[in-house]
């Protein structure tokens, strides 16, 4: 089987992209090593925001290891929900890790239920932890997505653009390829190679915009937990397009509308209306202290 992977029109090929590497004999994914790598990027940088900000680092420390714990479980339920038919007659394979199967939202609603829970046992502000962990978060998102190129997957329909990457017909599972993407197969090296969109790329790209505007916004928010719905408007409004692109939707029943869509659309529209909201309420609470201190001074 070839392991290559091509994007032709940026003059970039890869003749040798493995998904493990060998250490002592034990192969370890690397796929696993970026999930790992982007965990400690993820505290680090939310580490350095709750200094920023006057909390204590070591809070997140320990919020990691049990946001770790449940984000996962939640990224199993929420995949194996949304593909019932995979594992309605093979229970047991609901529990086998190793085939893949994990979805991001779950990740994300795992992780934040995490915090409020953890805010609640210690009595801190939800609203700021969030507004804290979402730096680390959206960072995590940036390397992780990293892991779907070595895994070849997560990847989008046929294009000819700049960007379009080459993989192996032999490298990916054969029904998220579409009749479009077998119709432009290409034959290189005597091996079949199609051709389609890196949405990873994409996704990875995109909240890297969004991680620069939060560093350059977390200064200008009017109110606590603002930062946190503006990271979830950027990644909806980034998931929302990308989603569309890719083969391996995840679909609400037969109804053929990904889940990931819908939740994304519902996300871009609960952010921006209660970012509304609380700028609105924001600026009423200081109209009327300037409106009492105007008075007191008469």
């Amino acid at each position: 089987m070839s392991t290559a992977v091509n994007f032709p029109h940026l003059g970039i090929y890869l003749d040798h992209v493995g998904k493990s590497i060998s250490v002592f004999g034990f192969e370890i994914a690397y796929y696993g090593i970026i999930m790992g790598t982007s965990i400690l990027l993820g505290l680090y940088l939310a580490e350095r925001e709750a200094k920023r900000t006057g909390q204590d680092p070591d809070t997140y420390t320990d919020l990691v290891i049990y946001a770790i714990i449940f984000s996962i479980i939640c990224a199993r339920i929420y995949y194996v929900i949304f593909s019932w038919d995979n594992y309605k007659d093979d229970l047991l394979s609901i529990f086998n890790l190793r085939q893949g199967g994990i979805a991001i939202y779950g990740a994300i609603i795992g992780a934040v239920s995490t915090v409020y829970v953890y805010s609640r046992v210690k009595k801190l502000s939800f609203l700021k932890m969030v507004d804290t962990a979402c730096i680390g978060l959206v960072a995590g998102q940036i390397l992780g997505r990293w892991g779907n190129f070595f895994n070849r997957e997560a990847f989008g329909g046929y294009t000819d653009g700049l960007f379009a990457m080459q993989l192996p017909v032999s490298a990916v599972r054969t029904h998220e390829i579409t009749e479009e993407m077998w119709a432009h197969v290409q034959v290189i090296g005597g091996e079949q190679f199609i051709q389609m969109h890196p949405t990873f790329l994409y996704e990875s790209m995109w909240n890297l915009g969004v991680i620069c505007f939060l560093y350059w916004y977390r200064t200008k928010k009017r109110f606590q937990g603002e930062l946190f719905l503006t990271y979830l408007l950027g990644y909806g409004l980034g998931r929302i397009w990308i989603e569309g692109l890719r083969t391996d939707q995840l679909q609400i029943g037969n109804t053929g509308i990904p889940v990931s869509q819908l939740l994304a659309g519902v996300l871009i529209l609960f952010s921006l209306i209660m970012i509304i909201l609380g700028r609105k309420k924001n600026m009423s609470g200081e109209d009327h202290e300037q409106k009492e201190k105007h008075q007191e001074s008469d």
